[in-house]
Formats: structure tokens, sequence, C-alpha cells
């Protein structure tokens, strides 16, 4: 997909017209961020806001996030565990150290 983001007055407003107007393209809508299709239309649009609006229009590729590739399981696990706890005023660190979950260091340091 592409993530178009637009930072000026007129790329916002050049963004929601191309958004109105192609909304097969377009993935979702942010107010002044899209997500557009991974096509070459799409492609076509956001170049062409690019073009319009020059450095008021920032435009990256970005992939859908799988959890399961992309995060280690103790991670995960940690997640999961913390979301369904019987305490919910908890904060992390006592409960991580409480059930042997990663610490919030240990997972700052960890590459996804």
């Amino acid at each position: 997909m592409l993530l178009v983001i637009a930072y000026s007055r007129g790329a916002r407003q050049s963004l929601r017209n191309i958004c109105r107007t192609h909304d097969e393209t377009v993935v979702r809508q942010f107010g002044r961020v899209a997500l557009f299709e991974s096509t070459g239309f799409a492609a076509f649009q956001a170049l062409r806001l690019r073009e319009k609006h020059g450095e008021a229009v920032q435009i990256e590729r970005t992939q859908p996030f799988d959890a399961i590739e992309s995060v280690p399981e103790p991670v995960r696990s940690a997640a999961a565990a913390y979301e369904n706890r019987e305490e919910p005023a908890l904060p992390y660190e006592p409960f991580a150290e409480r059930e042997s979950l990663p610490t919030p260091a240990e997972m700052k340091s960890t590459e996804l």
C-alpha cells in the first residue's frame, strides 16, 4: 500500500478531492493521511499530488502488519497476558516481573 501524507492546506484539499473522486483506489483515509491500494493508478494519483504540492506531500510504501510473522512470541504472549490481567490498574513492570514476562527494556531492544 501507499501511505500519502499531506502537510499543507492545499495538499490536504487535493488529497480529499482524489479520495472522493477515486474512492476505489483508497483503502482508508484519516484526514491529512490516506492509504492507497498498491496499484499503478494509485501511484499515479500520489505522484500527481507530489508534483502539484512538492514537499508538502510525503509518499511511503507500506505493508500490512502480520503480528505472527513480525513479532516474537514472548512479546505477543506478554501483550495478551497483560490485557487479560485480573488487576486492570496494575502497571506492566510489576506484572511482567510477577509473571516472568519480558521487561519493557527487553522489548525496546527487540527489533521487528
